[in-house]
């Protein structure tokens, strides 16, 4: 079944990511409509794929030739296109417009189960090619994750994004979302427990150029007996020192098991370590993360089964983000659902 697209906003991978997945799942999708606050770039992307440039996010959510809607960047309007989706009851795949209240994402989460559409959240980590195959070694050679680390760096500048690196990094909420979301894929079990820091910039009043949190995979009753990961988001390199961001970069993600420890560079560079040595793999060879999410994304809405995870992992992630919030301003470790 192919679906008919509509395009709402052109996030800063479109040409990397979503762009060659769409070409690539040409039996799948079909873009039909495309809007963005640059009316010029809607147009060159509307003539690219043979669509049509709308003026409004409304209006192409009320198309009648669109099935479903890619929100790809939040631009000024944030969350307005999901609910103007809900309204209509189109399935939404959301690459942007995490950087929300926990608030406004229980109303788009009550406003998506009312209206029982697919709706997936953009969660690439978890679909790069060394995630899988580090998942497959946790179930067959690793054991169970002990520790993780998780660290992501990038340039202090006034998007908070590094165009120039070959995996983006998102900033701010959004950034931290990811990683939740990241660490607790690996370790497939929820949260009980988080620690939160952060740091204030000197260059911008009320931002924070570290932040900084401990999530306690234990069991309730014990804390501080199972699982720990630390995520840590840093956006201290000034924009004009471009050779310090890519100074001896740490792994995207280390992770020690009950047998044997791995470091994953996304997307597709993981190496291992057991009692046998050292052991590197290289996985250019599979399929990029654009083409399995946009895939994912067709299983869910032409499915007779409607998938809710992706909701429930989003807003779980964004809550533990706003929990390391509180956390740091109390001076306390915090209960994720308290």
């Amino acid at each position: 079944m192919k679906l008919r697209v509509g395009l709402i906003g052109l996030g800063e991978v479109w040409q990397q990511r979503h762009a060659p997945a769409l070409r690539m799942l040409s039996d799948r999708y079909d873009l039909r409509a495309v809007c963005d606050p640059v009316a010029h770039r809607a147009q060159q992307v509307a003539d690219e794929f043979g669509a049509t440039a709308v003026d409004g996010f409304r209006a192409l959510t009320r198309r009648e030739d669109v099935d479903v809607i890619l929100i790809l960047t939040p631009q000024w309007y944030g969350s307005l296109p999901m609910l103007a989706a809900c309204e209509v009851g189109k399935a939404v795949y959301c690459a942007g417009g995490m950087d929300m209240t926990v608030q406004d994402a229980a109303t788009i989460k009550s406003r998506v189960e009312a209206a029982g559409i697919a709706f997936m959240s953009e969660f690439p980590r978890r679909y790069a090619p060394a995630t899988l195959r580090l998942k497959e070694l946790i179930a067959t050679r690793l054991g169970n994750p002990r520790l993780l680390f998780c660290h992501q760096r990038s340039v202090a500048d006034a998007l908070g994004s590094v165009s120039s690196h070959r995996w983006p990094r998102p900033s701010g909420t959004r950034a931290l979302v990811e990683l939740v979301d990241w660490c607790r894929y690996v370790v497939d079990r929820e949260a009980t427990w988080v620690t939160g820091i952060l740091h204030p910039t000197t260059c911008k009043p009320g931002d924070e150029d570290y932040q900084m949190m401990s999530l306690d995979f234990s069991d309730r009753g014990s804390p501080g007996s199972g699982t720990v990961a630390q995520i840590s988001c840093g956006r201290y390199v000034p924009p004009l020192w471009h050779e310090a961001i890519t100074y001896r970069p740490l792994a995207g993600l280390q992770v020690s098991c009950e047998r044997g420890i791995a470091f994953v560079d996304l997307p597709s560079t993981l190496v291992w370590f057991d009692a046998a040595g050292r052991h590197q793999e290289s996985l250019e060879s599979e399929r990029p993360v654009g083409e399995q999410l946009l895939t994912q994304f067709h299983r869910a809405v032409t499915s007779l089964v409607r998938k809710t995870s992706d909701l429930e992992d989003a807003y779980r992630a964004l809550m533990i983000v706003d929990r390391a919030r509180l956390s740091q301003h109390e001076g306390r470790r915090i209960a994720v659902g308290e």
